[in-house]
């Protein structure tokens, strides 16, 4: 049998059962009581329910939550049934609080969302990397044939087999501290949620003694049952939850470059009428440096003229008839001096007319060291950014958080199956490995369906001893033992029939 003849083969069971349902109508509703909000975290509010003794919800499948008081009914996800009480996820709050609801699982979307990721899995194969999923097909064939499945070891596919669970976990928390120093993204499965929360701890401990930064390399996806485990708190690693502080972070980021950038449009155009001042400013100062080096220069010609002049009698004879030759005597030096003075008087106005403009320009120019600096670090900060136009298209932008590249970028993603199979983020996000622990608890098709996102490799964690439960006789390979309702169901399918 081929992976894909597999699929193909579960494929058919799923769209049977699927159809078997949706037929059926909403057989399975159970009535809520004692309803309580435990914790919101961002968008997400985890919500407890008393439900009747009887009563069984699957997990991991999403369910309709429709108030007693008749307002608008809202959606959910079933995390853990402990007894009587029944933990569910939603995206809403009840609002005021309700006395009972009536709890609608829709096992057949659940179902829908399953048989399409396998679907994808054959039809999208360029998208998926299905090398380490065909090693679980022998795991199906023996399960048919109630076989005991003892995978051969190799790169592909390495078990971690031990009776003792303490020993096991240290194995696997020891395993995923070296993936993630070789920075492999992993998947890391766990049978339910109140196991997944006790991984969780395990792990982000041995990451954190391994000095690891766990708080931003796990991320628990599902709200966490447990507020701590192992002594690590779990609600920081909650996915929600940190994409939560990173939206509002965010938020603060984008409140605080927004008020840099109405501070930068505010100073520009004074610093840019401060820029043009001072390039006049400068062209004044530069003309009056002239007019002072010319004047500067004809005193130093006045000074000549009236020395020449106060010696003229007491020189030489030679060189008095040298000075007339170039036309030089008492009368012309006598103009020359005259010609100088008109000279400096014309340069006197000129100089007055420019320290004039000068004394008009200066304070239209000045701008204190600090507003420069400011303006400075602000231009830096929207250059470095891309310019303007590209500060406007980020204080624009939506306030939604890409879900899907938050989540692509943390190391470790610690969930359930169900979670894997029924949410639709999943169809979009690529791991280097799955490890999924406590693997005799997982339904092989769930386990399948997980397997398409890895690329390199497969680790199975368990008790060597509970793995007849995977190989039990007589099953169909495309039913999902984790998805059988009570036999209220039962007995509500046989009576709609």
């Amino acid at each position: 049998m081929t992976l894909q003849d597999l699929i193909e083969s579960c494929l058919i069971h799923l769209r049977a059962e699927e159809e078997q349902l949706v037929r059926s109508g909403p057989a399975l509703f159970v009535v809520g009581q004692g309803c309580r909000l435990i914790r919101s975290i961002g968008e997400l509010h985890l919500y407890e329910f008393t439900v009747p003794v009887d009563a069984s919800l699957p997990v991991d499948v999403p369910v309709a939550v429709v108030p007693s008081d008749e307002t608008e009914p809202t959606e959910g996800i079933v995390l853990s049934q402990d007894s009587r009480i029944v933990f569910v996820q939603m995206g809403e709050t009840l609002g005021t609080p309700v006395s009972a609801v009536t709890l609608v699982p829709d096992v057949a979307g659940h179902l829908r969302a399953l048989a399409d990721r396998l679907e994808n899995m054959i039809r999208r194969n360029s998208s998926y990397h299905l090398g380490p999923a065909e090693r679980l097909v022998p795991l199906f064939q023996r399960r048919e044939q109630g076989e005991r499945w003892n995978p051969p070891e190799s790169s592909v596919l390495t078990t971690l087999w031990h009776q003792d669970r303490s020993r096991r976990r240290q194995q696997l928390a020891q395993l995923v501290v070296e993936l993630v120093r070789a920075n492999k993204r992993v998947l890391l499965l766990s049978p339910d949620h109140p196991t997944a929360d006790e991984v969780t701890g395990f792990v982000a401990r041995a990451m954190k003694m391994a000095g690891l930064s766990h708080q931003t390399l796990i991320s628990r996806y599902a709200q966490p049952l447990l507020t701590e485990s192992g002594g690590m708190a779990l609600e920081d690693l909650g996915f929600e939850a940190q994409i939560h502080r990173f939206y509002a972070r965010s938020q603060s980021e984008k409140a605080l470059l927004r008020k840099k950038y109405e501070r930068f449009r505010e100073l520009t155009p004074l610093m840019a009428f401060k820029t043009q001042k001072q390039k006049d400013l400068d062209e004044v100062r530069l003309l009056e440096w002239r007019l002072i080096s010319q004047m500067r220069d004809l005193q130093a010609k006045v000074a000549e003229v009236e020395t020449t002049l106060a010696e003229y009698e007491t020189l030489p004879l030679f060189q008095r008839l040298a000075m007339q030759m170039v036309g030089k005597n008492r009368q012309s030096l006598d103009q020359y001096r005259l010609l100088y003075q008109r000279q400096m008087e014309a340069l006197h106005k000129e100089i007055d007319i420019a320290q004039a403009r000068i004394r008009e320009l200066a304070p239209e120019a000045a701008v204190s060291r600090d507003v420069t600096q400011e303006y400075d670090e602000l231009k830096e900060t929207v250059t470095k950014l891309g310019g303007t136009k590209k500060v406007r298209e980020l204080l624009a932008a939506e306030a939604d958080p890409n879900r899907q590249a938050f989540l692509q970028h943390r190391r470790l993603v610690a969930t359930t199956p169900g979670r894997v199979a029924g949410d639709p983020l999943f169809d979009r996000v690529r791991f280097d490995v799955l490890v999924a622990d406590e693997v005799s608890r997982i339904a092989p098709l769930y386990l399948l369906a997980a397997a398409g996102l890895v690329r390199e490799r497969l680790v199975l964690c368990g008790d060597p001893g509970a793995l007849d439960m995977m190989t039990a006789p007589g099953e169909p390979a495309g039913l999902l033992p984790v998805l059988r309702i009570s036999p209220l169901l039962d007995e509500q399918v046989k009576n709609s029939g």
